[in-house]
């Protein structure tokens, strides 16, 4: 779409901002998924829930395949005497509209086919999820694959398989065995997609950002064991070398925040280069190839009312995209993603009331949280002594666009300091003096002639590790 200029300029402005041209982005085809399993699944949201991503100018959607809920007699310890490798052989009623209307809009899918499994296609046939069946495993891949695989634009296995809520056990007499399980799975995946001659890209991991013997795997080292790399990144004997089209990881952030470095172990947005770190050693022993691109397919920022992982939701707004511009930062990083449109409903009240994912951007009841204006024009404004540098985003643009970038002190009232110019991927970046209380926000007149406005955000200082 053309340049839209506003009509009014301070005349004042170039006192206060100098504007930089948008930078040749190190992550200049980084694309942005976005997942929403309940909006998805209700045919009541569905259509409306795409309309909204489709108007933030999102592209692709990841959806999370659950094994158990297409497979049949899934809560029986016998194997059904069926053909498991047919599609006839499922009931696919919960996702085919989903995938379907994706396809309708020409969106980019992530389809990850996960655990719970069936019953009957683990060991013992004891739970969901401890050390699911290998060939199993495989037969359920081709049956995907024939029944979805002209929808699908990559592939994954394993939703946090380094968590025991999608796979057990973890550990065996202390040493870490969800890996070696994984390795198996995965294994039997890329055997399945092969049988069923599909040859989409397959992203490796779906790690969980945490992880602390003795319940659960920290990322690195469910990497290592993956890849059969010893603590030293030495090669184990017994292992083949698989195909690794990316690493997918989900770096949520802790409380504090995507510019506090969490603790050793746990690779959240502010601390991917630990990720990047472990692959790269990784690269030298052949594992995987050099640079293996990360995929963040999972992300969200978790808002109030949630008493123990909640935000305030001018700081969800304001995490959610420095968050982005760290990953957009880096070259690495080949996906960013945002988890829910809408908050998981709550399962009781006060101090018990939100037991899953307050991440969306809007609540539970329906209302749009200042995250959601602030999806569509995420900005970023990061302290520098006397200076503030800003960098933000126009999602919907496909084409080089402005925006009316205003600060404000205190309570007192906007003003209009300069128009910075995006590049063609909508992207922006300014610089603008430090005032006290300072706020800054943009506007945006879309091609619907409708001015959109972002929420406004504080000033934060980054630390060196991360500019």
């Amino acid at each position: 779409m053309p340049v839209r200029p506003f009509l009014f300029l301070a005349l004042v402005a170039s006192l206060f901002m100098t504007v930089a041209a948008p930078p040749a982005s190190a992550a200049s085809s980084q694309t942005v998924t976005f997942e929403s399993p309940l909006d998805f699944i209700d045919a009541g949201k569905r259509s409306q829930t795409f309309d909204e991503i489709s108007a933030f100018g999102v592209r692709s959607i990841r959806v999370l395949l659950y094994w158990k809920d297409v497979a049949p007699n899934a809560t029986s310890r016998i194997r059904p005497k069926v053909d498991l490798t047919s599609p006839a052989s499922y009931d696919w009623s919960k996702y085919e509209p989903i995938l379907d209307e994706a396809q309708r809009r020409g969106m980019r899918v992530l389809l990850t086919v996960t655990s719970p499994a069936p019953i009957w296609a683990t060991k013992r046939a004891g739970d969901e999820v401890t050390r699911p069946v290998p060939d199993r495993f495989r037969e359920f891949v081709i049956a995907v694959s024939r029944q979805f695989g002209a929808h699908v634009s990559q592939y994954s296995f394993i939703n946090e398989p380094n968590l025991p809520q999608f796979l057990k056990p973890q550990y065996e007499h202390g040493k870490a065995v969800s890996p070696a399980i994984y390795r198996g799975l995965y294994d039997a995946a890329l055997r399945g997609l092969k049988a069923a001659g599909d040859t989409k890209p397959v992203l490796m991991g779906e790690t969980a950002p945490n992880g602390a013997a003795p319940r659960t795997v920290a990322p690195i080292d469910f990497l290592r064991g993956v890849l059969c790399l010893n603590s030293k990144y030495q090669r184990v004997g017994g292992c083949t070398k698989l195909r690794v089209d990316g690493w997918a990881h989900h770096a949520y952030t802790r409380k504090e925040g995507p510019l506090a470095l969490p603790p050793q172990r746990l690779v959240t947005v502010g601390s991917l280069s630990r990720l990047t770190d472990a692959l790269n050693r990784a690269a030298k022993t052949g594992a995987v190839k050099r640079n293996l691109k990360i995929y963040l397919t999972e992300f969200g920022v978790q808002s109030v009312p949630d008493p123990n992982y909640g935000v305030s939701l001018q700081q969800q707004n304001e995490f959610r995209a420095i968050a982005e511009k760290i990953a957009y930062n880096n070259p690495r990083v080949a996906s960013f993603s945002q988890y829910l449109m809408t908050d998981d409903p709550p399962t009781g009240t006060g101090a018990n009331c939100c037991g899953r994912f307050e991440s969306g951007l809007r609540t539970s009841a329906g209302v749009n949280k200042p995250s959601f204006d602030g999806f569509r024009l995420p900005v970023v404004a990061e302290l520098r002594g006397s200076s503030v540098k800003l960098w933000g985003l126009v999602r919907p643009a496909t084409d080089r666009v402005d925006v009316a970038l205003q600060r404000r002190s205190g309570s007192g009232a906007w003003k209009t300091i300069s128009e910075p110019v995006t590049n063609s991927r909508g992207v922006w970046t300014a610089t603008s003096t430090k005032v006290k209380n300072g706020a800054w926000r943009v506007l945006w007149v879309g091609p619907d002639d409708v001015t959109y406005e972002s929420p406004a955000v504080r000033a934060y200082t980054w630390p060196s590790r991360l500019r």
